[in-house]
């Protein structure tokens, strides 16, 4: 049996566990305490959460924001599908998520780190939602969410209010008419479906699988559309 290896940690700004970079075999996992967040045998879900969106917005070129850079599969997704004037911008909070990117985790980057079309920043992403809504920057025709792991924040609470009605408000206000709002989950949430639908979208959620060959855990998206 292949042994899991720790080989780096980092502490989550405004969390109370760490996140964990394990090695198993030649796989890679990032976890928090004993939960696997993502990882190289299951990114599927993650890139359809680029691809799925892009294929939705009408804009010729396109300003998409990421939430979270994890390991890079929704990010790397985005720039295969930007059409040619595009530009991703990815918020990502904690600093050694771009260090592993850059290092033990380098062969999933492809590069994408110094494509143009692509802009990384470390922040917290309602910070550049906040900088399209008091017109510091343009708003932006898609907005991808994948900061924890799904609309309940388990990785920190801060993250709760990005996905309160106050925070969905937000998001809305920060996105060009006909926008979209695309928030990746590991399960699905009646609830949520209502209250992104209180926040004024018009809501359609999916159902993705980890897997391509259509295996692996079940994992929803919602795509919300401003009207």
């Amino acid at each position: 049996m292949l042994e899991r290896k720790t080989i780096a940690s980092a502490a989550i700004p405004g969390g109370e566990e760490e996140l964990n970079l394990v090695s198993h075999g030649r796989d890679f996992i990032i976890m928090l305490g004993r939960g696997e967040l993502m990882g190289t045998r299951m990114q599927y879900s993650e890139e359809q959460l680029a691809v799925l969106t892009l294929a939705e917005i009408d804009a010729p070129r396109p300003r998409v924001l990421i939430g979270g850079y994890g390991m890079g599969f929704t990010y790397r997704a985005a720039l295969s599908k930007l059409p040619e004037g595009g530009v991703v911008r990815v918020a990502e909070i904690v600093p050694e998520i771009l260090d592993w990117a850059k290092g033990p985790l380098a062969h999933l980057t492809e590069g994408s780190l110094d494509d143009p079309r692509g802009d990384i920043r470390l922040c917290d992403v309602s910070a550049l939602i906040d900088d399209a809504n008091d017109g510091t920057c343009e708003k932006y025709d898609a907005i991808l969410l994948d900061v924890d792991n799904g609309p309940d924040g388990i990785v920190r609470d801060a993250n709760n209010r990005l996905y309160s009605r106050t925070g969905l408000g937000k998001a809305r206000d920060a996105l060009a008419p006909g926008g979209v709002l695309a928030i990746w989950s590991a399960a699905p949430d009646h609830r949520f479906t209502r209250r992104l639908k209180d926040a004024g979208f018009d809501v359609e959620a999916r159902e993705v699988r980890a897997r391509p060959n259509n295996k692996g855990p079940r994992h929803m998206i919602w795509f919300a559309r401003k009207g």
